[in-house]
């Protein structure tokens, strides 16, 4: 089977489709009754079996939290195909002295390298509480970068707020990519879609773009297509997946778009649609 096609991020390899963790843990951006069905339905093998799908399309890429089951699922994973996923961690940590020890930066990234990470990006949660709108900066970034690098992890930034990665570029921040959310309902984007696709064709650095979907608010043809179609050769797209044929379908949906080809993917049969058939 053909690889699926890849960028490359700091000097490393990269799948341009990455693997998001919010269907895995919980996350839905939708209810609290969704984020409940998550947790109830994704064991260890569950989670091991969507991987092992991606990875056996080339898609080696996985961006979030090593939060059990998935650190368990995905040793599984790689034993079943011969391949290593490659590790983008997004941790919370402390950006004020006085806070838990356990939370402290220094902590938090030796945790993230020993859970595998390639790729340490302090979350949004973090990055947008340090963005200096009136000085155009942010605060502290190359020192939690050199912290990063000093453990032999690669630095970014994840970031909901678009002029975090202006600024980041403006300063020459020690940064090699961003995380910013794209897709094509405006889900949780402080400005116009449009605004956000300049950003993005602008930006001095590989963008892995995240929520394609808008949290399920989209049809995956719609908002595959449009990402696929609005961001450059070196970005990336990250989207998490319920099930194996999720995953199967989100990887044939993306490939027929970045070779711009209108897909035959199954559509749903419903008795409205009776008369189209």
């Amino acid at each position: 089977m053909s690889e699926f096609p890849r960028t490359t991020v700091g000097g490393v390899s990269l799948s341009r489709l990455i693997i998001g963790i919010n269907w895995f843990l919980g996350w839905s951006h939708t209810s609290a009754a969704k984020d409940g069905f998550i947790k109830s339905f994704q064991t260890r093998e569950n989670i091991a079996d969507i991987l092992t799908v991606f990875l056996e399309h080339g898609i080696d890429t996985i961006m979030g939290l090593p939060i059990s089951p998935l650190p368990e699922a995905i040793e599984d994973a790689q034993q079943r195909t011969g391949r290593n996923i490659i590790r983008v961690w997004t941790p919370t940590f402390s950006i004020l002295p006085g806070g838990p020890p356990e939370k402290e930066p220094e902590r938090v990234f030796d945790e993230m390298k020993k859970a595998g990470a390639t790729f340490c990006l302090p979350h949004q949660a973090m990055t947008d509480a340090l963005v200096d709108r009136m000085h155009g900066i942010i605060r502290d970034i190359d020192r939690y970068s050199k912290m990063i690098r000093d453990r032999g992890m690669i630095p970014g930034l994840s970031t909901h707020m678009p002029e975090t990665v202006v600024f980041a570029d403006k300063t020459n921040a020690d940064v090699e990519t961003y995380i910013q959310i794209y897709n094509a309902a405006g889900f949780l984007m402080q400005v116009e879609a449009d605004w956000i696709m300049r950003v993005i064709r602008e930006a001095k650095k590989p963008v892995m773009t995240i929520k394609p979907l808008a949290a399920g608010k989209l049809l995956p043809p719609v908002g595959l297509a449009f990402v696929w179609n609005t961001i450059r050769s070196c970005d990336m797209v990250t989207i998490g997946t319920t099930t194996p044929d999720e995953a199967r379908e989100i990887i044939g949906l993306s490939l027929n778009f970045i070779e711009k080809r209108i897909p035959e993917n199954e559509l749903q049969t419903t008795r409205s649609k009776k008369y189209l058939q």
